[in-house]
């Protein structure tokens, strides 16, 4: 047995068998092209499995060296990468430009950085190991663009890049050339993949017969931009490669064309999604956000639980009983929160705090961690074991406390105090949550009614609408 062979059959010991069945057999079979940055969504969806299960499996992929992880910040506009570090903690709060589009951007969690996996070189070599050896287009689609590009079918693409490249060029350390180039009216952009710089051409006033003359030098300076404007007629387009390796200039017409070209999305694995996922937390507790960094997420539903009367339930039953039901319940509401989707941050004392990537999925979790709660103490013939759950939506900061990601803001603050409104088996869920219409659907569908109420938390300002459960 080889080590891919061994690290495949550790895998399977891990990973649910399907998830890890088809991890396998994209590593064993798929293309260059497809083992380059996998789109966990997509692997999924392609395999006809639920989500969760091969986001686990690719986890534990990378952590068993089988996969390569990468964090990517992208383009808002483009879906361009634009740095991709190994690690969150290489993600910057700020300071991104993406030349391309000519747009200043910081990371937002929710959906500018994305996770995608590599094939580590150790178990199978693929082109991507190698860029300077990708085509232009190859380099396109594994390197330059996010997993969330879809690009058209290969006969769309040809058609549209014959209509949208004017011309490309690969040019090697040192190397010169020369293009000449006739303006129409459309304006027209140079872009190489390789240093992310990019300059536009805009074309304006009456046509001219005469010479007009553009040089560009590519540097060690990232995301460089430009802009000149010229008129209609002949340019001579100069291209100079002063980096240390090769770059891969391309002169595209701006329009319709370049649009389609590259307006295709899907799905894609985003940070905030991983950071809520509970088999990333657990395989990666201390392995996230430095100890300063902050980071921003634009919605994060929170779910806090506490255990009423624990106390009273040591002196009741002992020490001894009481432990191993609180351990019990622990256990059932992690299993839950996981089949969710969600991830468990910490417990304090007998409480947990949850985080889910969507509001339906935080209702559906507390709605089954009630349902457990009773059905283990009609088990056991008593009601010793009762929970009081809160649920709140909002943006917050990832950050690193006491050595873990965690998170911090008023959202965390409201979604505590609301927990603390339930009485004996209630919960409570503010207006932010249940007015996601899958929130709301959730609820129908599982015969639940909500009483609305406008209530004052302690240490919040303002009078806060809330709902309850019943």
């Amino acid at each position: 047995m080889d080590e891919s062979d061994a690290l495949l059959a550790a895998l399977h010991r891990t990973a649910e068998p399907a998830a890890a069945g088809a991890v396998e057999h994209l590593l064993r079979h798929g293309s260059d092209a497809e083992l380059a940055r996998i789109n966990a969504v997509h692997l999924a969806a392609e395999a006809g499995l639920d989500d969760e299960p091969v986001i686990a499996a690719l986890l534990h992929g990378a952590r068993l060296g089988l996969l390569e992880m990468a964090w990517n910040v992208l383009c808002p506009s483009c879906g361009g990468v634009i740095e991709a570090p190994a690690s969150l903690r290489g993600v910057r709060p700020s300071g991104y430009h993406c030349a391309f589009c000519a747009l200043d951007s910081e990371p937002v969690l929710d959906d500018t950085v994305e996770v995608t996996f590599t094939v580590s070189p150790r178990i199978r070599r693929i082109a991507a190991h190698d860029p300077d050896g990708l085509g232009f287009w190859d380099y396109q689609r594994q390197v330059f663009f996010g997993s969330g590009l879809a690009f058209p079918e290969p006969a769309d693409l040809a058609a549209l890049a014959q209509r949208a490249l004017v011309e490309t060029v690969e040019l090697r350390a040192g190397e010169r050339m020369i293009l000449a180039l006739q303006l129409g009216p459309e304006p027209l952009i140079v872009l190489d993949p390789v240093t992310h710089a990019a300059h536009n051409l805009a074309v304006e006033g009456e046509p001219t017969q005469e010479r007009q003359d553009l040089a560009l030098v590519f540097d060690a300076a990232r995301a460089s931009a430009g802009h000149s404007t010229f008129r209609p007629g002949p340019l001579r387009l100069s291209l100079d490669n002063r980096t240390s390796g090769r770059v891969l200039p391309a002169v595209f017409r701006v329009g319709p064309d370049l649009e389609a070209l590259l307006g295709g999305r899907r799905p894609y694995l985003t940070a905030k999604r991983l950071l809520s996922n509970q088999t990333f937390r657990d395989l990666y507790r201390t392995d996230t956000l430095d100890i300063d960094q902050r980071l921003k997420i634009l919605s994060l539903t929170f779910l806090f639980t506490d255990l009423k009367g624990s106390t009273e339930l040591y002196a009741r039953v002992g020490d001894l009983v009481a432990y191993d039901l609180v351990r019990a319940h622990f256990r059932i509401l992690h299993e839950i929160v996981a089949a969710e989707g969600g991830a468990v941050v910490k417990t304090i004392g007998d409480a947990v705090m949850a985080t889910f990537p969507a509001p339906h999925r935080a209702v559906a979790a507390a709605l089954r961690m009630r349902a457990a709660m009773q059905a283990l103490n009609r088990e056991r013939g008593a009601d010793d074991l009762v929970l009081k759950i809160g649920l709140h939506e909002g943006p917050c900061l990832a950050v690193s406390l006491n050595d873990r990601q965690d998170y911090f803001g008023q959202t965390v603050n409201v979604a505590a105090r609301v927990q603390q409104l339930a009485a004996a088996g209630g919960i409570f869920a503010t207006d932010a949550v249940l007015r996601h219409a899958e929130a709301a659907r959730c609820l129908t569908e599982n015969g639940i009614t909500a009483r609305a109420e406008l209530r004052s938390l302690r240490g919040i300002g303002e009078p806060v609408p809330v709902q309850e459960l019943i």
